[in-house]
C-alpha cells in the first residue's frame, strides 16, 4: 500500500509535458511538408488493398506521378485488367477522373475515393499541410512505444480539403507522421490513417533525402469493417517528360 501511494504522489509530482509554442507546431509541420517535397518529379509504384464487409479483397495496382512545379499530380491504374486505364488527373487545384470505357472526364472533390477505396488524393499527393490548414499543439502522448506531439489541423478559410478538421500525432523523435484522424464539420470521426513505416530516397533535385511512407493502413470509421492498405513498392525521383500532366497524355495512356 505504501509503494502503490508513493508511486502515485511521484506521478502527481512529474513534471507536466511542455506545450509546443504555436510557431513550434507550425514549424512541426511545415518540416514534415518538406521532408516529403522533392523540388522535382516523383514516381511511385503502389498497391491497394481493399477490404469491405461481405465483399472479396480487391487488390490493385497504381502509379502515381507528381510534380513539384504547378503542384501537378497523375494517378493511373495499371491493374486489375478491367481497371487498368482509368486515372485521375489534378490541375490548377481540380482532381478529373477519367474512364477509358466511356472516354470521358469527370471532376471530383476532394472527398473522392481513390478507386473505390478509403484512400484520398491526399495520400497520394505532395503534402501542403502548412498551407491548407491553421495548427495546434493539444498534447503529448505516447503512442505505443513511441513519444508523440499530437496536433489538430484546422482547414483554413476557402480551401478545398477532404475533411475539415485532422488530429495527427507526430513522432517527437523523427518527426514522422504515426496517426491521422479525419473529421467531418460535424467532429465525427470519419477515418483513421496508421504509417507504420517510412523510407528516404537520396534526391538529385532536391540535393537531399526525401521521404515517403512505404506503408498506410487505413480505416474507414463509419463503415467499421471497410479498410485500405496502400504499400508503396518503388519510388524513382527522375525527371518526367514535359507534356506528362495533360489530359492527352492519360487518353493516350489508356489505349
Amino acid at each position: 500500500m505504501k509503494k502503490t501511494a508513493l508511486a502515485l504522489l511521484l506521478a502527481l509530482a512529474a513534471p507536466p509535458a511542455l506545450a509546443l509554442s504555436q510557431k513550434e507546431a507550425f514549424d512541426l509541420v511545415e518540416r514534415f511538408d518538406e521532408r516529403q517535397r522533392n523540388s522535382g518529379d516523383f514516381t511511385g509504384l503502389c498497391y491497394l488493398e481493399q477490404k469491405e464487409k461481405d465483399k472479396s479483397d480487391v487488390v490493385r495496382e497504381l502509379v502515381y506521378y507528381r510534380r513539384s512545379e504547378g503542384q501537378r499530380l497523375l494517378m493511373l491504374f495499371t491493374k486489375p485488367k478491367a481497371e487498368a486505364g482509368k486515372g485521375y488527373l489534378r490541375i490548377e487545384k481540380n482532381l478529373w477522373l477519367y474512364d477509358p470505357a466511356t472516354g470521358k472526364w469527370e471532376r471530383r472533390t476532394e472527398r473522392e475515393r481513390i478507386g473505390g477505396s478509403d484512400s484520398r488524393r491526399g495520400d497520394f499527393d505532395e503534402p501542403r499541410l502548412t498551407e491548407e490548414f491553421d495548427v495546434k499543439w493539444e498534447a503529448d502522448e505516447k503512442l505505443g512505444a513511441y513519444g508523440a506531439h499530437k496536433l489538430l489541423l484546422t482547414a483554413k478559410e476557402g480551401v478545398d480539403v477532404a475533411y475539415p478538421t485532422a488530429r495527427i500525432w507526430y513522432d517527437s523523435a523523427t518527426g514522422n507522421m504515426l496517426k491521422r484522424q479525419d473529421l467531418a464539420l460535424s467532429g465525427r470521426l470519419m477515418r483513421t490513417a496508421l504509417y507504420p513505416r517510412w523510407k528516404k530516397v537520396y534526391s538529385e533535385s532536391k540535393k537531399g533525402e526525401v521521404w515517403y511512407p512505404e506503408q498506410i493502413h487505413i480505416y474507414d470509421e463509419i463503415e467499421k469493417a471497410n479498410s485500405t492498405t496502400v504499400v508503396i513498392k518503388q519510388v524513382d525521383l527522375r525527371p518526367l517528360t514535359a507534356n506528362m500532366f495533360t489530359k492527352a497524355w492519360l487518353e493516350a495512356k489508356s489505349r
